[in-house]
């Protein structure tokens, strides 16, 4: 009788065993862990309780990339179950520092020339995640901006050169603003200090709107990209929801919502178990259009009745 009872104990002192996640943002916490409250709410789904079974070294970088590795030793050093770094650049300093930590992604970048895993469908190694393909959100972004703007023929865009994929993202924009009838601006830079020079050039050149493209820098710092371009009179557009809530006038892609969600998913079966490694990278394929109003109004700018009924969200 002793030993029964002594069982359930043991069980459930294994069943009791605390794991830690380490998450990894690329800003402001504050703003990043707003837009990755679905990460968190799917894991609570999939049961895993703050505090019960589950805890969170939550780590900001910023949007400065001087403060990156130190950020990602810190992590690192912690000894954590498992890393999610929220960005491709977050998760290729992360498996620099932590080569036998297991690491999700979640990552608009393509994983495979960023070098995280081996291929998408055999990742190999110790890390998998999330890979929000952008396929045609690129052409369909320019045509809601010629909505938006019919009457606009010269659009800036600001590229970061850090990102290894920049000549391909170039020229499907190129592509893209040739279609719709666009003539960019292009504008290319390597750290945030950068672009409030970009701007202040795009304002003296007379453009009116300019889209951003994902950056470290700049998406890391995306509301003083957002003051900045206020302040110069230029309407931003957007990659990604995050950018709508720092002020751009609009945005289009894939749903971070959804991908951070798949995210937590991939994270719930190696806390499990699973070995990353043999973990297919995700590949999801919802968008997201969200319109900011209220940016709309401050910059004299009438949005049409037909965007803003087909928006997923609108900021009023």
């Amino acid at each position: 009788m002793g030993a029964g009872l002594v069982l359930p104990r043991l069980l459930f002192a294994q069943a009791a065993k605390v794991v830690t996640v380490a998450v990894l943002f690329i800003g402001d916490s504050d703003d990043d862990e707003l837009a990755a409250k679905p990460f968190f709410d799917a894991m609570t789904r999939f049961g895993w309780v703050e505090g019960k079974n589950v805890n969170y070294d939550k780590h900001s970088g910023k949007g400065t990339r001087q403060y990156l590795d130190t950020m990602v030793s810190k992590a690192a050093d912690s000894e954590p179950n498992l890393i999610f770094a929220t960005t491709a650049s977050l998760a290729t300093a992360v498996m620099k520092e932590a080569k036998a930590v297991p690491v999700v992604f979640a990552t608009m970048a393509d994983p495979v020339a960023a070098n995280l895993v081996s291929s998408l469908a055999k990742p190999g190694g110790n890390a998998t995640g999330v890979y929000q393909v952008p396929g045609h959100a690129d052409t369909k972004r320019y045509k809601l901006v010629r909505e938006l703007l019919p009457s606009l023929k010269r659009l800036g865009i600001v590229f970061d050169r850090s990102n290894p994929d920049l000549e391909a993202r170039k020229a499907s924009h190129l592509e893209a603003a040739k279609a719709a009838g666009f003539e960019l601006s292009v504008a290319e830079i390597t750290n945030f200090e950068a672009i409030a020079k970009v701007l202040a050039q795009f304002k003296r050149d007379n453009l009116v709107a300019a889209m951003v493209t994902p950056s470290f820098a700049l998406t890391g710092r995306r509301r003083e990209v957002g003051s900045l371009a206020e302040r110069n009179g230029i309407a931003l557009i957007g990659h990604r929801s995050e950018w709508a809530d720092a002020g751009a006038v609009l945005t289009y892609g894939v749903d971070t919502g959804e991908g951070y969600r798949r995210a937590a998913a991939i994270v719930n079966r190696i806390l499990k178990g699973a070995k990353p490694g043999e973990i297919a990278v995700d590949l999801p394929n919802r968008f997201e259009l969200v319109a900011n109003q209220r940016a709309g109004i401050a910059l004299g700018i009438s949005m049409p009745k037909t965007l803003l009924k087909r928006a997923s969200r609108v900021i009023t």
